[in-house]
């Protein structure tokens, strides 16, 4: 694969872009979006993420399910 000029015509995303706050130069914006959370493996903050979601229980003892009310009626039945 060459660098050189049949690269040159393939760029066409701008790297460094005006800023939409203060209209200045915003320099890196590409590397903000490399560097942002989500982009790695997230090892702790994906089972962060789960934990909030049922707001943080611990040691419990899990439900029994229950396995539709049809089952349920059928084996009443039965008795």
């Amino acid at each position: 694969m060459t660098k050189g000029t049949s690269s040159f015509g393939k760029r066409r995303n701008k790297t460094h872009t005006l800023c939409r706050r203060c209209g200045r130069n915003n320099w890196s914006v590409k590397g903000k979006r490399r560097k942002t959370t989500g982009t790695g493996r997230l090892r702790h903050l994906r089972n962060v993420w789960r934990r909030f979601r049922h707001g943080f229980r611990e040691g419990g003892q899990a439900k029994p399910q229950k396995h539709g009310a049809a089952a349920a009626s059928a084996t009443s039945m039965a008795k």
